[in-house]
C-alpha cells in the first residue's frame, strides 16, 4: 500500500494542523486544553471590564441610541464594546436620516423645476441671457477703450 506524507493526504487542508480525536472531543465539549469547564455566554458577557470613560459626545450617542434614558444613568466607566455598538447604531441612524433628507431634496427640486417650467424658464434661456449680457458688456468696454 502506498503511504503519502501527512501534508499530502486527501481531505486535508495544506498548512492546517492535524486534529486528533481527543482534541476534537474537547472542542465539542467546549473546553480546550487546560481551560476547565466551559462558561456560559451570558456569564462571560458580564465579566467584561468597564474600562472606558465616555466623553460628553459619547454620552450623547449612548442617549440617542436608546442605551440609557438619562445622562445620570450612564456609569462613569463603560465597556468599549457597548460604545462600539452604540456608535454603529448611531451611524446607521444618521445614514437613514441622510437618505430621507436626500429623498425630500429630490422632491423639492422636482417641484421647483415644474414651477420654473410653468413660467417658461429653463437653464438654456438663463444661459443665453447671461451670455448676451456678457457680449454687451464686452462691446461697451471695447468702445470705451482708446485706439
Amino acid at each position: 500500500m502506498l503511504s503519502l506524507p501527512l501534508r499530502l493526504r486527501p481531505g486535508r487542508v495544506r498548512g492546517a494542523p492535524l486534529l486528533h480525536p481527543a482534541a476534537l472531543r474537547r472542542a465539542a465539549a467546549g473546553d480546550g486544553p487546560g481551560r476547565g469547564p466551559a462558561v456560559p455566554r451570558a456569564e462571560q458577557a458580564h465579566k467584561v471590564v468597564a474600562s472606558y470613560k465616555p466623553s460628553k459626545f459619547d454620552k450623547k450617542i449612548l442617549l440617542w441610541t436608546g442605551r440609557f434614558k438619562t445622562e445620570e444613568e450612564i456609569p462613569p466607566r463603560i465597556p468599549p464594546e457597548m460604545l462600539d455598538r452604540a456608535r454603529n447604531k448611531a451611524r446607521v441612524k444618521a445614514c437613514y436620516i441622510m437618505i430621507g433628507l436626500s429623498i425630500v431634496a429630490c422632491f423639492a427640486v422636482i417641484a421647483s423645476a415644474k414651477k420654473a417650467a410653468a413660467r417658461h424658464e429653463s437653464l438654456t434661456s438663463w444661459n443665453l441671457a447671461k451670455k448676451e449680457k456678457w457680449r454687451k458688456e464686452a462691446a461697451l468696454v471695447a468702445e470705451s477703450k482708446p485706439k
